[in-house]
Order: C-alpha cells, then structure tokens, then sequence
C-alpha cells in the first residue's frame, strides 16, 4: 500500500489541473454556449512559446511562463472576438466543430514549430516540497492541487457575488433577453474568452512540470477536462473539481499495474460514462417520486 502513495500524490496533482481545464470549459460553456476544444492546445503553445523563450531568448522562467499564458489567452480571446458572434446563433454541434477545427490548426503549428526537437521547461517550484511519509512532494504537485480547489472557489464566488459573475450567468440563461435588459454582451463575452485562456494557459504550463513537455499529450489535456466538466453537466464547478480529482487519481493509479498501464488513457471516459449511466438509472425513480 505504501508504494501507491507517489501515484497518489501524482495523481491529487493531475487532477487540480484537470480542474483547472474542466472549470474553463464550464464558465466558457454557461457564458458563451461554445463548448471549447482547444484548451488543451492553446496551453500547449504557451508551453512550448515559455520554453523556447526560457531558452533562447534568455528570459528567466516566471516572466517566461506569463508570456506564455499571455499568449494562450490572447488566442482564446482573438478567437472569442472574431467567431464568437458569429457561432452565438449556431447549433452546438456546430461550435463544439468550429473549436475542433482551432485545435487542429494549433497542433500542425506546433508540429511545424517545436516538433522536431525535444524540449523541457522546469519551473523553480519543482525543486522545493514537503517530504510525506517516504515520499517527497515537491512544489509543483502542491501547487496543481491548490491551484485547482482555489480556482473553483473564486470562480463560484465571481459568479455569485459580482455583477461581471451575474451578467455571465444571465448570458447563459439567454442571450438576447439579457442583450434587451442592457447587459453589454460582447464585452461580457470577451471577458469569458480571456479568463478562460488565462486557466488553460496556466494548465498547460502546469502539465507541462507534471508530465513534460509532449505536444500531443499537452494538446489531449482538455479529454480530461472536458470529461470533468461533462461529469458536472457543464454547470456545476465543485462537481466539475471533484471529478477532476477523481480521473487524476485513478489514471494515475492505473500507471502502478503493470497490466492496466496502457488503459490509463481510457480514464476520463470511463469515469463520464460511468456517472452518465448512474444518472441515467435514478433519473427514473426521482420522476417517479
């Protein structure tokens, strides 16, 4: 039992970044309706522009991880602005595709960037911990996990207590009555657009410490936050953190059976289609009641 405890602590850190992503795609979602695909990529080129700005320009690594989410967010944003008004009347499928299409074209761009290399970004949080039990958990893990539980709880917060949170809320709830009650959408829009960006690029820079710098795997990021957030039906955050943590720990745990290693990727599916399905059958019985 003691040998499980570094996959735990592995996998308690994963999942605050899975938080991170699923809490993006929720706020985005209920703000937007645009259910975004692209998280993953756009914190892989932020990685990846942090990295390659660490080592060949020089910078020290903290101003070269905030450009680096800098410029995830200023995609999500740029993107926000110029195919957001146009998918706001769209089919779900339709916006859902359009994002597919971003993550695409991110992917072949960091192919053709970074792709023939190998790279690494060590963030100085990695070098210091706590020692728990036999295991040592350095400052990165630490931070991923704290990183996911407070995000969600200021974004609970933001949406509850602020008028910026309360304008986001109505948006979701419907779009032209809250245009025709003087709520300015677009700014209100563009204001979901950038915090989104900012977590994803904060995830990806955090993933990247976690499990290197691999731009496919980076890329892959949102399956988990997406899973997590479909756990939380794209409403609830701390249903969205919970499953969060809950695809980090078993796929992490996974990783220590010789015979189910190669599985771990199936995680996130698994845990959606099985609290789908727990979903599906007391459905019944609360109508019922």
């Amino acid at each position: 039992m003691p040998s499980l405890l570094p996959f735990l602590v592995l996998g308690l850190a994963l999942g605050g970044v899975f938080s991170l992503s699923g809490v993006g795609i929720v706020v985005l979602y209920r703000t937007t309706g645009v259910l975004y695909l692209a998280g993953g990529a756009v914190g892989a080129v932020g990685a990846f522009t942090a990295c390659s700005l660490a080592t060949t320009a020089g910078l020290s690594v903290w101003p070269a991880a905030a450009l680096g989410v800098a410029l995830s967010a200023a995609i999500t944003l740029l993107y926000g602005l110029l195919l957001g008004p146009r998918l706001a009347q769209r089919e779900p499928l339709v916006k859902a595709a359009a994002t597919l299409g971003l993550t695409l074209v991110l992917l072949g761009t960091m192919s053709w960037i970074w792709g023939a290399q190998t790279y690494s970004l060590s963030l100085p949080t990695t070098a210091w911990g706590i020692v728990l039990g036999a295991v040592h958990v350095n400052g990165t893990q630490l931070i991923s996990l704290a990183l996911g539980l407070l995000l969600t709880a200021v974004t609970a917060l933001f949406l509850d207590r602020t008028a910026l949170g309360t304008a986001m809320r109505a948006l979701a709830d419907d779009r032209e009555s809250s245009a025709l009650l003087g709520v300015p959408v677009r700014r209100v829009e563009a204001a979901a657009w950038l915090g989104s960006g900012v977590v994803f690029g904060v995830a990806g820079i955090v993933l990247s410490n976690l499990v290197g710098l691999d731009i496919t795997g980076l890329t892959f990021l949102i399956i988990s936050g997406l899973a997590a957030a479909l756990v939380g039906r794209l409403e609830s955050l701390w249903t969205t953190l919970a499953a969060g943590l809950v695809i980090g720990v078993a796929q992490s745990l996974l990783t220590s059976v010789a015979s189910l290693s190669s599985y771990r990727s199936m995680t996130p599916f698994l845990v959606a289609i099985a609290v789908v399905l727990v979903m599906a059958v007391r459905r019944p019985s609360q109508t019922r009641v």
